[in-house]
């Protein structure tokens, strides 16, 4: 069976750049670039082998990604602030070592999905869960409470909940705070706030 791999990232030329290094270590995938994960929707998103996404995509649409946890790597610029949950690969890397590091995952198989990478520099106390960061996005975009739960399809207590929690954590409560906090981890882009 020939492996399908969807590859979800806005930016043009890290997604042609992963495509061509995918390309060449697994010649005999097929590769899709999606732009956005309403792409992705528009077309058959449950028949990849692999779901390679855009760390900002992923914070959007976390509870998606994590039901196909043991298919997803998420592409960020640097470390992840917080446990994602699911692998991840620099892709700021110089080319050998991004490339040693996608092998290094493709050899350990589904085993990284049980041992998630930890961050370096937080430590648990202030480590937002994936549920935490998706309502951090909304709030940040300007949703309000009611809109964060019909959106997560959560209750409104929980979304309360989740924020109280994110104030504590990061001990930030402002929505611009959370907004800065939000644009500095790679959570959400400057420009769709």
């Amino acid at each position: 069976m020939i492996p399908e791999i969807a590859i979800i990232e806005k930016n043009t030329l890290t997604a042609l750049g992963l495509q061509t290094i995918l390309e060449e270590l697994i010649p005999e995938a097929v590769i899709r670039v999606f732009p956005s994960f309403e792409k992705l929707i528009d077309d058959t998103p449950d028949m990849y082998a692999h779901y390679f996404v855009s760390i900002q995509i992923y914070f959007e649409h976390t509870s998606f990604f994590l039901e196909r946890r043991p298919k997803t790597i998420v592409l960020s610029a640097g470390e992840p602030q917080i446990q994602i949950g699911v692998p991840y690969l620099n892709t700021c890397l110089p080319q050998e070592k991004l490339i040693k590091g996608f092998m290094n995952m493709r050899s350990r198989g589904h085993e990284m999905t049980h041992h998630p990478v930890q961050p370096l520099h937080h430590d648990s106390a202030h480590t937002l869960s994936p549920r935490e960061v998706e309502v951090l996005v909304l709030v940040t975009k300007g949703l309000i409470n009611k809109e964060i739960a019909d959106k997560l399809n959560i209750s409104l207590t929980t979304v309360i909940s989740h924020r109280k929690n994110i104030t504590e954590k990061l001990g930030i409560k402002s929505v611009s705070g959370l907004a800065i906090y939000a644009v500095m981890n790679g959570f959400i882009d400057a420009d769709s706030i």
